[in-house]
């Protein structure tokens, strides 16, 4: 079973459709769902009326004729749990009853993702993605959600949205492997399909015919192979130059240029086509942002390696690069968050780096917002803690770690960090009794760990 066309379905099916949409221009909402309900349902697979269907079940939600909303919660969840069960034995029926959800409820998260389940076993692709941007955008924070989307979109040939998609989670987790191949196979096919790649491939036309010339087709054997050695990177660049004569504002080309400068050892060059970049593609794109950042401490990197510390005059200008590197670092994260400011990820990395500049009001202030990341809350609330401590607000500092300790369900290694560090400043405010406790609480686990051992039986030499 595939989707249709308007034209694919019975007279009957296409007048009502028709009359459908007539009834949804004249506002006349109730008569709207109700014709093209009945459409989806004789016609399951005509994605317009699906499409017109859920646009006027919306407005007419807008317009708060969608009946109660106790009444739609109480008959949501059975019906959701009856279309699992038909699932598994026809997805047809499935959809028509997550449909009947959503004609009460149109924004039923469980019902679209019970219709975008069954519209892919019925192979209504169409279908599914209409479902799935719904939930998406309901909940964008559900990786499994916008992995499926973005594959589904990969497969419609949507490329673009699709690569979106992939690197929206790659901005909160930019070393995920699965992403990341998702992301190059994800490219991959884009290039093929726009260097015609694949007719060559299935036939249909030949590499040859595609290059045109022999210069050409050692450029794409180049091209096809990691770039190991100066000379293959300079020879591609000079081609990239070429592209870029004809298109200045390509982003593709700019972003090969700043790769092929990095393997020149040209990273100057790659940063000033970073920054090229970043104009084209938009001055708030934090991927872009966090290229030119490790790019910049590439050089750092070189500068330090190149200087000796032997002697004083070398010890000083390494001392000032450190400097420098660190002033570098803050205005990074700065510029970061100003693209982003809603990012708390950025935020902890900003109040970090204040806190080992000594920056200690400015570094608190970024805290206390990055505290409210789920992912951070643990490390922001530890450093905030320290932060207080380096003030000589100690009684704020100890409140805050047992606030963090309160919020670790199993004493691992960051459960005894905290411990540690609250007992200690409990013993700086002249408490020995109730830093004893944490101590004690880290010796029963780990005897090891750092000082622990010498501590508690200190404690315990004391008492006897």
């Amino acid at each position: 079973m595939a989707e249709k066309t308007l034209e694919e379905v019975p007279v009957q099916q296409r007048e009502m459709f028709e009359k459908g949409i007539a009834a949804l221009q004249k506002n006349n909402l109730d008569y709207a769902v109700t014709l093209l309900l009945q459409v989806v349902k004789n016609e399951p697979g005509l994605y317009e009326a699906r499409e017109a269907l859920r646009a006027a079940q919306h407005k007419r939600i807008g317009k708060g004729n969608g009946g109660g909303i106790f009444r739609r919660f109480l008959g949501s969840a059975n019906s959701v749990t009856r279309g699992q069960i038909a699932l598994r034995s026809n997805p047809l029926d499935a959809i028509i009853i997550a449909e009947e959800v959503l004609n009460e409820d149109p924004s039923n998260m469980a019902a679209h993702e019970l219709l975008a389940e069954a519209a892919l076993l019925s192979r209504f692709p169409k279908t599914a993605i209409l479902s799935l941007e719904i939930a998406f955008k309901a909940n964008s924070a559900n990786r499994k959600l916008a992995e499926k989307l973005a594959d589904l979109q990969n497969q419609l040939g949507n490329r673009d949205r699709a690569e979106r998609i992939i690197n929206d989670l790659l901005l909160a987790d930019p070393h995920d492997p699965t992403l990341n191949e998702k992301l190059k196979n994800l490219l991959a096919t884009r290039t093929m399909e726009e260097g015609g790649y694949e007719q060559a491939a299935d036939g249909s036309g030949s590499y040859r015919d595609l290059l045109r010339n022999k210069e050409q087709a050692k450029s794409l054997e180049l091209e096809s192979r990691e770039v190991k050695d100066v000379e293959v990177a300079v020879l591609l660049f000079a081609e990239q130059e070429l592209k870029l004569a004809s298109d200045p504002s390509n982003p593709r080309v700019l972003r090969a240029l700043a790769d092929l400068s990095l393997k020149k050892g040209d990273i100057s060059g790659s940063i000033r086509w970073l920054e090229l970049l970043l104009q084209v593609a938009g001055l708030n794109d934090p991927q872009i942002l966090i290229q030119i950042r490790d790019a910049r401490l590439l050089q750092f990197d070189a500068e330090e390696k190149a200087l000796s510390s032997d002697d004083p005059e070398s010890a000083e200008a390494l001392k000032r690069m450190r400097e420098r590197r660190a002033t570098f670092l803050i205005e990074d994260v700065r510029r970061r968050l100003d693209a982003n400011p809603t990012d708390l990820h950025v935020r902890f990395e900003l109040g970090e780096l204040y806190l080992k500049a000594g920056r200690i009001g400015e570094a608190i202030a970024e805290l206390q917002k990055a505290q409210n990341n789920p992912s951070r809350r643990i490390a922001a609330m530890t450093l905030l803690a320290r932060g207080f401590a380096r003030r000589g607000m100690n009684d704020l500092a100890a409140k805050k770690l047992e606030e963090a300790l309160k919020e670790k369900p199993v004493f691992d290694e960051e459960a005894k960090e905290l411990s540690y560090d609250l007992g200690v400043l409990l013993e700086t405010m002249g408490r020995p009794a109730d830093a004893i406790i944490q101590f004690k609480r880290i010796y029963e686990q780990d005897i090891g760990y750092r000082d622990i051992m010498a501590r508690v039986e200190a404690f315990y030499a004391a008492q006897s």
